[in-house]
């Protein structure tokens, strides 16, 4: 009976105390409540001439912490690559795209970032996925003399 106590007491202090790590140790397929839950059934079902070691119960438990904390830090690197994307995406605009096969190219004018890829739409309305072969560069400079014509040679002769 006492076991059953400190599981329910263990399993209210981490609603109440850590609900950031929730949303992360959701998609584990063990969480700290089955991982208890496991380890009590365990413990009272061995063989009493034959008890679980104490230290082989410590290594359970620091097992199950580093994979607790193994998973928080993997949603912290989520969130730190969705901010990067997003940064990376607002230096795209202005630039001027080329997509990886060259048959549409244009001005930035905005960035959708998705899990796993990023989409550029032109001023034209086009939309470009940001992909391996595309190119991004500085947008060409505006002819300052548009009277002039800097491609042909004009001779005075």
């Amino acid at each position: 009976m006492a076991v059953d106590a400190v599981g329910t007491t263990t399993s209210t202090a981490k609603t109440t105390t850590n609900n950031s790590a929730d949303s992360a140790s959701a998609s584990a397929s063990l969480d700290y409540e089955s991982f208890l839950k496991l380890l009590i059934a365990q413990m009272q079902n061995q063989d009493p001439t034959d008890p679980m070691d104490a230290s082989e119960q410590i290594s359970q438990l620091a097992t199950f912490s580093q994979v607790e904390q193994t998973i928080q830090t993997n949603s912290n690197l989520e969130t730190l690559i969705t901010g990067n994307a997003l940064t990376n995406a607002s230096n795209y605009i202005g630039k001027t795209i080329t997509s990886a096969d060259e048959k549409t190219t244009g001005v930035i004018e905005s960035v959708r970032v998705y899990s796993d890829t990023m989409v550029a739409t032109t001023t034209d309305g086009d939309e470009i996925p940001i992909t391996v072969g595309v190119r991004v560069g500085e947008p060409p400079a505006a002819d300052p003399d548009p009277d002039t014509d800097t491609d042909t040679e004009t001779s005075d002769t």
